[in-house]
């Protein structure tokens, strides 16, 4: 399939069972936390999106041999103070969560670098974890002055901190937290709403110290890491998509196993849910990360009211919630998702732009939009503006409309999940 124009048409059905790839923030945190542990960490279902695979070539670079097979990752770690000085810049590629999580680790490194990505990470805000570090006592700047990548990094000693952090953000706090694990004293990290809690969960798992109270989390510094087993669940954010097809194509009914359901990631069931979606959970497991089977058929959904601290549970489900809103009857308001704005690309005015063109009836606001839904929608040409959800949604949008949508460079969704238009294939044949 052309890397570049997707064509697709309505579905006729869609029925089947499926996994989805690995979760993407568990897959980079095990790499960067197999790095930091002493001995051998071993993963299975490991996310090979480009974003991931951009976390191992960095740590590759900082001297961590790290083996990747189709079965299994296998991460020969150094120890918390085993990284060595890359021969390079470390380019992140396309991966904001690389950027700002390895940022907090080579903050305290006796050594400088650059940490540099592609166009659409050179835009995004950096200021976020620049702010925090620098009050730990890091040496870290924006090359170009502008408070986005390249950043050049001089490690140095650092504090330990209780930061108020002004926006929930799991990649600000991780940053923090990975930082205090080398600071001289406790670390502590305090957000508006609780975002997700995979580091919290996985750094505990490797042996450190990490206790969450309300919307705050601790860590004490320079734990003993160890190597261990990571079996990673698949990743709710590329469910979401599947989910979302399975509630608006009339008859569908989709089984998705093994997803993550991580309450502080599941926001899209819980909206989901209240627009009218029939959910089943099956196979429920709680042994680390909690994960079960998904059985989702389609269902007359109906507009509700998302906002406040759910927002950061679905922060990055919200484009595939715009698909839902227009396909579901009545108003959906979202609200507090300026976010939104700070994404791989402006999520709120590109989703608003297409929408519209699909003959949606959507408002963009400050802070998200508001969709009238129930309207027919009828096929148009996407530029997702590089962001790898933006291609996704107005894919399964698709399968609802009248006509054609074609969407360029639809191979952006190499990102995160490599096999989703073959997926998508074999569900509607």
């Amino acid at each position: 399939m052309s890397h570049n124009m997707i064509r697709l048409e309505k579905a006729a059905h869609l029925r089947g069972e499926m996994t989805v790839p690995g979760d993407k923030s568990i897959s980079h945190r095990a790499v960067m936390f197999g790095s930091l542990a002493e001995g051998v960490t071993e993963v299975s279902n490991f996310l090979q999106g480009a974003d991931c695979l951009s976390t191992i070539d960095c740590f590759r670079k900082l001297g961590i041999e790290i083996e990747n097979t189709p079965e299994r990752i296998l991460i020969h770690g150094r120890g918390l103070h085993g990284l060595r000085v890359p021969g390079s810049v470390l380019d992140v590629g396309n991966s904001g969560t690389t950027t700002r999580l390895i940022s907090g680790i080579l903050a305290a490194q006796p050594f400088e670098t650059t940490l540099t990505g592609d166009a659409s990470i050179q835009k995004r805000p950096m200021r976020r974890i620049i702010e925090p570090l620098s009050l730990m006592g890091a040496d870290i700047s924006s090359v170009n002055g502008n408070d986005c990548a390249p950043l050049r990094i001089c490690g140095r000693k650092l504090h330990g901190i209780h930061y108020r952090s002004k926006i929930a953000s799991a990649q600000v706090k991780s940053a923090i937290l990975l930082a205090g694990l080398y600071a001289d004293g406790p670390t502590a990290v305090t957000e508006p709403a609780l975002s997700r809690n995979h580091t919290e969960i996985m750094l505990n798992y490797f042996g450190a110290c990490v206790t969450s109270e309300g919307t705050t989390a601790s860590v004490k510094p320079d734990p003993a890491l160890h190597g261990q087993k990571v079996v990673v669940p698949g990743d709710i954010s590329s469910a979401a998509f599947f989910i979302a097809a399975g509630l608006i194509v009339p008859g569908a009914e989709l089984l998705i196993r093994n997803v993550g359901i991580n309450p502080t990631r599941d926001g899209i069931l819980r909206v989901a849910e209240a627009m009218g979606g029939n959910i089943t959970y099956l196979n429920v497991r709680h042994d680390g990360e909690p994960t079960a089977d998904l059985l989702v058929k389609h269902s007359a959904l109906h507009g509700v009211t998302v906002e406040g601290d759910i927002i950061p549970t679905l922060i990055d489900e919200l484009p595939i919630i715009n698909i839902m809103a227009a396909y579901a009857e009545g108003t959906t308001v979202i609200r507090n998702a300026e976010e939104l704005r700070a994404k791989e690309s402006n999520r709120i005015d590109v989703m608003s732009e297409y929408l519209s063109a699909m003959g949606c009836d959507i408002t963009p606001t400050q802070d998200g939009m508001v969709i009238v839904g129930g309207r027919p929608l009828h096929g148009t040409v996407v530029d997702p503006h590089m962001d790898h959800r933006i291609a996704m949604s107005f894919a399964i949008a698709a399968l609802a409309a009248e006509g054609v949508t074609q969407i360029t460079d639809g191979g952006i969704v190499t990102v995160s999940y490599p096999d989703f238009y073959e997926e998508l294939g074999r569900l509607t044949r």
